[in-house]
């Protein structure tokens, strides 16, 4: 099988971790490159606003992300 079997024990969102590894490697070798989300603008404005939590709040309510990551997210802007 070309992804392999997965391991039926495995959590979720190790699995789709490892099928988003394999997609960017696959969009790497073709040259591809994502397009930026379209909701990076308002967080940024909200960022820039010095409304730091309510660009947590909306990335998390946008994209579904959990606390950590949204944080992550918006510090790196």
């Amino acid at each position: 099988m070309f992804f392999g079997k997965p391991s039926p024990k495995a959590p979720p969102y190790d699995r789709l971790d490892r099928i988003e590894k394999k997609l960017d490697l696959i969009m790497d070798h073709l040259g591809l490159v994502p397009p930026k989300p379209d909701y990076e603008t308002e967080i940024k404005e909200l960022k820039r606003k010095g409304n730091q939590i309510q660009a947590i709040k909306r990335y998390r309510e946008i994209t579904g992300a959990g606390l950590f990551e949204a944080k992550n997210y918006v510090d790196q802007l």
